[in-house]
């Protein structure tokens, strides 16, 4: 089979993209090295190996510290919110792809100005609103502020239902199964490629998210993992060695998952992008 030579701007964008790579994989190799160096040791240490592996650093942060509490308050936030989001998104995207109306093509682009400008820039009328409504302080709110900034997988969605024949679609209606049943035996099951990297990408950017929680949950019994790291740096004296083991152990579900469904991401982006 024939191969297209790379040109100079794809060398070029290959050197770039290991460079980048080879500096994130130093970066975090040193990262949880450091998680198992004392103070002492990180301080005169900094990106040699330990003189002595220690777990004391995730001990204080799982134990004295509750961090195991932040965690299970991401975990719940996570999953909750990419299964209303995933939920939410498809239906909508459904709707957008198989029925004609007049103002469809506008609100397909309204939501997807969202890929253009970030949550962040509506973060006062959002949090006005949110305090209105008793929101804030609450998990319901931030599931719903999640489920709400939808633009990406709302487009994979749509994108891929727009490519499904129409004849599945009619097929199923004259065999008698109503709007709700086709969406949920027909169209989700034929979606998991989807699905799977609207979850994938979903879980990277809720997990790691810090701006919302920081915004929307002052209650400390509610703090999400990226918050409680943030608090080891708020002190006048950052525990450096506390943030690379809390860092560490927040870095392990990305991992899982990628390693996971690596294969479905790049399958599930392709059948929502790709037009036949």
């Amino acid at each position: 089979m024939y191969k297209k030579k790379q040109g100079l701007g794809g060398w070029i964008a290959t050197i770039l993209l290991t460079l980048y790579c080879l500096i994130a994989v130093i970066l975090i190799g040193n990262m949880i090295i450091s998680s198992f160096k004392t103070k002492h040791d990180l301080l005169f240490n900094t990106f040699g190996f330990p003189k002595e592996f220690s777990i004391e650093n995730y001990q204080q942060v799982l134990i004295k510290d509750s961090l195991y509490r932040n965690f299970i308050n991401s975990i719940f936030l996570t999953v909750a919110s990419i299964l209303s989001l995933v939920f939410v998104s498809s239906m909508t995207a459904y709707g957008l792809a198989r029925y004609r109306f007049k103002g469809r093509q506008s609100l397909e682009v309204y939501f997807l100005l969202g890929l253009m400008f970030p949550i962040q820039i509506a973060i006062l009328p959002l949090f006005v609103i949110m305090r209105t409504f008793s929101l804030t302080n609450t998990f319901i709110g931030m599931i719903m502020l999640y489920t709400a900034n939808m633009s990406f997988s709302l487009f994979i969605f749509t994108q891929f239902f727009k490519e499904l024949p129409s004849a599945l679609h009619e097929s199923a209606i004259i065999d008698g199964a109503g709007e709700f049943t086709i969406y949920l035996q027909i169209m989700m099951p034929i979606s998991k490629p989807v699905i799977f990297t609207v979850m994938t990408v979903s879980f990277v950017q809720i997990w790691n998210d810090f701006y919302l929680p920081l915004v929307f949950l002052a209650k400390r019994s509610l703090h999400t993992l990226t918050l409680a790291i943030y608090q080891y740096l708020a002190n006048f004296l950052a525990y450096w060695n506390y943030v690379f083991a809390a860092a560490t152990l927040a870095l392990i579900p990305v991992i899982i998952v990628f390693l996971i469904f690596s294969d479905q991401i790049i399958s599930g982006l392709a059948a929502g992008s790709i037009k036949e």
